[in-house]
């Protein structure tokens, strides 16, 4: 199923089936070096504000970031990317057999796969917990089965999987130095997520799925079919300032987070954080309008605040409470 292209101007960019196929060569296996490289082009097609902060991390981090996106994208587009025009069983059946294989080859140390390859590399490399390998897997599987959320307890279920794991997942990439750096870790990495979630409720809807909690919907009178009208009223817009009021506070949370890591790492950290905090100023600035435009950041802005931030003073570690 191809989704409607509802807002103007934006398309996905291809599958990361597509994408991989197309950077195959085509007279001998995958080397590492080759998967990395696939993972790269996954980040730069799919992550643009993300790939656009990694390039601030020493050369020697990056394909690491490259590798983990290159994860995760590849996994949530099984599950999830229209073009593929799979039914829930493909899909269903298609992360089994990728998410089986991955944890095979964690076991192993070692994997033929053109995109695991590099991702198990760096897991190895790195130390990264296998738990949060798996619990991402798992909220990946739960996009298939579940389309609504009573509460912000629920949802944060999935985000812990979908979004909290992957900024701990950073951390022996960024250098960790506090023992609270997993925690703020988390927090921004939840608030990209839920970024996503107010940037993105047309198209979740194409899906079937709603991430705002039911609770909140009915705290500002709106229900479901009042989202699938795709009307801005005044009640989704008090319910949309009430999510981007707790998504702030993760943001402002997660800030305390910077001096937490290694200083070479922190101004690609400060340049993601301020962008992508950025997105929710442009969703008030639309005045709430999330079904006919996609809130974005142009490029002279990224430039802007990466001259910024790259000449900041880093942040001293703070002291251990």
């Amino acid at each position: 199923m191809s989704a409607p292209e509802r807002v103007p101007g934006y398309r996905h960019p291809a599958p990361s089936t597509v994408i991989v196929a197309e950077g195959l060569p085509d007279d001998r296996p995958v080397d590492l070096a080759t998967s990395y490289e696939l993972c790269r082009r996954l980040h730069a097609a799919h992550g643009r504000t993300y790939y656009f902060a990694t390039r601030f991390l020493p050369r020697d981090r990056r394909h690491h970031v490259h590798a983990l996106y290159g994860f995760a994208r590849y996994a949530d587009d099984l599950v999830d990317h229209f073009d593929l025009g799979w039914s829930d069983a493909q899909r269903r059946a298609a992360l089994e057999a990728w998410s089986a294989d991955f944890l095979a080859c964690l076991d192993r140390g070692h994997s033929v796969d053109p995109v695991l390859k590099a991702v198990v590399a760096t897991v190895h490399e790195l130390g990264i917990a296998h738990g949060d390998l798996r619990a991402f897997l798992r909220s990946m599987a739960m996009d298939l089965t579940v389309t609504r959320y009573p509460t912000y307890d629920d949802l944060y279920e999935y985000v812990y999987g979908s979004a909290a794991v992957i900024g701990a997942m950073m951390l022996p990439v960024l250098g960790a130095r506090h023992p609270d750096a997993r925690a703020r870790a988390m927090d921004l990495g939840i608030a990209f997520q839920l970024t996503n979630f107010l940037r993105d409720v047309a198209e979740d809807l194409d899906r079937g799925r709603i991430y705002l909690p039911l609770e909140d919907l009915a705290r500002f009178g709106v229900t479901p079919d009042d989202l699938l009208r795709r009307q801005v009223t005044p009640q989704l817009r008090r319910l949309l300032a009430f999510e981007i009021d707790r998504t702030r506070a993760l943001y402002r949370r997660a800030e305390e987070g910077w001096g937490m890591l290694a200083p070479r790492s922190q101004a690609c950290i400060r340049i993601a954080h301020r962008l992508y905090g950025e997105i929710l100023d442009r969703i008030e600035a639309a005045d709430h309008e999330v079904f006919t435009h996609r809130a974005s950041v142009p490029l002279r802005r990224k430039v802007a605040v990466a001259a910024r931030e790259v000449v900041r003073r880093p942040r001293p570690v703070p002291p251990v409470s």
